[in-house]
């Protein structure tokens, strides 16, 4: 079974059988860890690329006041900090949301897979340039939509992103996240999230069950949210990658 590393990176650039096996190789030194575990704290010089493989983890920063905003989703497939190695330190945290799963890779193992192999070279740049449109949408999103476009919004992207690495059907999802967590990330109240999530569900836009977002109406949900996938670059590339 591919991991969600690999998965994702498909969509980046067609990857030959050797392309396939040597990412499968890379991220053999896998590590569990628990909910709320600072991976990377701001200012480290990390020497290891983080690959989630299981749960969630995100981006933060820690304001003076001791409140917390998230600024990423980490799900399954995703690189923590493939820039580092050109960073001397990171200019953020990066801790779990939930138990996870990681692989570890030597900033030299990056360096040699981006010298002896073009096709996974661009999937690498596919992937930092993914990271960098959905962080232009989630400022969009924090400051131009309203609070309930606003987490319609995110639920369209999981949906999407969770689809990508096999984690998702058509129309449903397991969040684990708390509702902390949530408000982190969407810049409210743990009660003004509470009031959003249930008028969603009073509209018949989402239902919830334990952790699992089931979408009735896919695209009535998109529309309300005005969510536009391309900023995931995911259809060109998937596309793209099946025809090679």
């Amino acid at each position: 079974m591919p991991t969600p590393f690999l998965l994702k990176l498909e969509y980046g650039a067609g990857l030959t059988d050797q392309d396939r096996l040597v990412l499968e190789r890379a991220v053999r030194d896998v590590r569990q860890f628990k909910p709320r575990h600072d991976l990377i704290l701001e200012d480290d010089s990390p020497e290891n690329v983080h690959v989630i493989l299981e749960g969630f983890a995100c981006r933060y920063k820690l304001l003076p006041d001791g409140t917390r905003q998230i600024m990423a989703y980490l799900v399954p497939g995703d690189c923590c900090d493939l820039h580092v190695p050109i960073l001397s330190r990171i200019d953020h945290t990066i801790g779990t949301l939930t138990a996870c799963k990681v692989a570890l890779l030597p900033h030299t193992v990056i360096e040699d897979l981006t010298r002896q192999y073009p096709s996974i070279t661009r999937a690498l740049w596919w992937s930092t340039l993914a990271d960098q449109g959905t962080l232009r949408e989630w400022l969009v999103n924090m400051s131009r939509r309203p609070a309930d476009k606003r987490t319609a919004h995110l639920l369209c992207e999981l949906l999407v992103r969770l689809q990508a690495v096999g984690l998702a059907t058509d129309n449903s999802f397991v969040l684990p996240l708390t509702q902390r967590q949530l408000a982190d990330t969407l810049a409210m109240t743990g009660v003004h999230l509470n009031r959003i999530v249930r008028q969603l569900r009073v509209d018949g836009l989402i239902t919830l069950k334990g952790h699992t977002v089931t979408i009735p109406d896919v695209e009535r949900l998109k529309t309300f949210a005005e969510f536009n996938p391309n900023y995931l670059h995911l259809m060109q590339r998937r596309d793209e990658a099946r025809q090679i």
